[in-house]
C-alpha cells in the first residue's frame, strides 16, 4: 500500500500505469509479472495493486478522479511527510473513515472489531479476491477427495456408468446409446472400448478405465499392453483412467510412445467430474461484481 500511494505523490495517476510501475520498480519476474487470477482476467499482482488503491481510499489517503484514475489526498501528503514502514490494514484502522468501512463490511455495529474478511486479509496477507477463490480451491479438494472415495466403494458396474457419463458431458460419444454399446466390461473392475470423439464419429478414441484402490498404482506394463489394443481396436488416440495413480514408469512411458495417450489418475478424475457436474450438483451460486465504469461515464 505505501508504494501505491507513493505513486500518486506527484499528482492524478492511472491505476494501469502504477501496476506497470511498480512491476519495473520491484522488478519481477516474467513469470510473477505473467501470473493470473483463477479468473484468467486479471494479473496477481494488478489485483493486489487494485486492492491496494481501494483500502487507501477507504481511509481516505487517495481519492477517485475519473475513470481509472485517482490521487493522493492532503492527508495522503501529510503521511508521507513522515512515513511509516509500510501502510498495513492494521496501520489504516487509526483512521475514522476506515474503521466506518470496515464496521460495514461486517454488517454490525460493532466499533473495533474488525470485519472477518478484513481479519482474513490482515492475516494472510492476500486479497479477498484470492481468499476467495483459495476458500474455493480447498472446498473443491475436499470434494474430489470424497467423490473418489464414494467411486471406489461403488460397485463395478457404476463405475462404466460413471466413465459413460464423464465422457458425455465432456462431448464425446454422440448419445448415451452409443457411448453404452462402446463401451463394455472388461470383467476386472475395469471399462473398455472405443468411443467416437465427435457426433458423426470422424475420429475414434480407445478408453481403458481401472477402478483400482489407493496404492495399487498402474505401471507401465499396462500402458505398453493398451498401446498395443489401439490397432486392434482402429484408434488412432487412448484415453487410460484409473482411480489410483500411474508410476513414474507408466508416465514416462506414454510420453514416449507414438500414439497419443492421455492418463488420467484418481484426483484428476474426481477434478473432472466436479468440473463438468458429474456425481456432484451446484449448492450455491455466489456473485462477483464491480463497478461499470461506462454507466457512470
Amino acid at each position: 500500500m505505501l508504494p501505491v500511494l507513493r505513486s500518486s505523490e506527484m499528482g492524478e495517476v492511472k491505476i494501469s500505469d502504477v501496476v506497470q510501475s511498480l512491476v519495473d520498480k520491484f522488478q519481477l519476474t516474467e513469470d510473477e509479472r505473467s501470473e493470473l487470477l483463477p479468473s484468467g482476467k486479471q494479473t496477481t499482482f494488478a489485483n493486489r495493486v487494485h486492492w491496494a488503491k481501494s483500502y487507501l481510499g477507504k481511509a481516505g489517503l487517495v481519492e477517485l478522479t475519473k475513470r481509472a484514475h485517482f490521487q493522493i489526498t492532503d492527508r495522503g501528503r501529510d503521511l508521507l511527510a513522515n512515513p511509516p514502514e509500510k501502510i498495513d490494514i492494521h496501520f489504516l484502522e487509526q483512521f475514522p473513515e476506515f474503521v466506518l468501512f470496515r464496521e460495514a463490511s461486517n454488517g454490525t455495529d460493532n466499533a473495533g472489531k474488525a470485519s472477518a474478511a478484513i481479519e482474513a486479509v490482515q492475516a494472510s496477507g492476500m486479497t479477498p479476491d484470492e481468499i476467495i477463490r483459495k476458500a474455493h480451491a480447498e472446498l473443491d479438494d475436499e470434494l474430489s477427495l470424497d467423490l473418489l472415495a464414494r467411486v471406489i466403494a461403488a460397485p463395478p458396474e457404476f463405475f462404466e456408468r460413471l466413465v459413460v457419463q464423464l465422457l458425455l458431458a465432456m462431448g464425446y460419444g454422440g448419445s448415451t446409446s452409443d457411448a453404452g454399446r462402446a463401451l463394455g466390461k472388461s470383467g476386472d473392475g475395469g471399462v473398455d472400448g472405443v468411443i467416437d470423439q465427435d457426433a458423426l464419429g470422424l475420429d475414434r478414441i480407445y478408453v481403458q478405465a481401472k477402478r483400482y484402490s489407493d496404492g495399487n498404482n498402474v505401471g507401465s506394463g499396462a500402458i505398453r499392453d493398451f498401446f498395443g489394443s489401439l490397432d486392434r481396436f482402429k484408434a488412432a488416440k487412448g484415453l487410460f483412467v484409473t482411480t489410483s495413480a500411474f508410476s513414474s514408469s507408466a508416465r514416462e512411458t506414454a510420453d514416449f510412445l507414438s500414439k497419443r495417450i492421455v492418463l488420467i489418475d484418481g484426483r484428476q478424475l474426481a477434478k473432472l467430474m466436479i468440473r463438468f457436474n458429474v456425481g456432484c450438483r451446484v449448492e450455491e451460486t455466489i456473485e462477483l461484481k464491480k463497478i461499470d465504469e461506462e454507466f457512470f461515464e
